[in-house]
């Protein structure tokens, strides 16, 4: 097991810009100062905006990236197989079965399908 939790881009984008509950505003911060985990895909959404703030930037250098591994491309791929997800989507949700991690996401729907992958809604802490 690699982390506990891996962080959708956008939940970084909503505590960034406060539009998280307090509590869910004190749970995130807990899970940042341990050590954030993020898939790659979420760095290249992250960065990828044509302006990005300065603490994305600090927050997306922090962070540990997840890379692709040849296990979570082979995961990916049978989730695209199985499941009708969006290429980003179905690398968020292999990367945290393959870490076995929970994915922090607003956008659930995106993985609720996914019976072996738990995610939490960040605007439900």
């Amino acid at each position: 097991m690699g982390t506990d939790y891996l962080i959708d881009t956008n939940v970084i984008i909503d505590f960034s810009e406060g539009r998280l509950s307090a509590s869910a505003r004190d749970f995130l911060s807990e899970i940042i100062d341990k050590q954030p985990c993020i898939s790659v895909i979420t760095k290249l959404e992250l960065l990828g905006f044509s302006a990005v703030s300065q603490p994305i930037i600090d927050f997306v250098e922090e962070a540990t990236v997840i890379g692709l591994t040849n296990e979570i491309i082979a995961q990916t791929i049978n989730l695209r197989k199985k499941h009708k997800i969006k290429l980003p989507d179905a690398i968020i949700a292999a990367t945290a079965l393959v870490e076995g991690a929970t994915i922090l996401s607003h956008n659930t729907r995106d993985f609720q399908n996914i019976k072996s992958l738990e995610c939490i809604d960040s605007h439900a802490l």
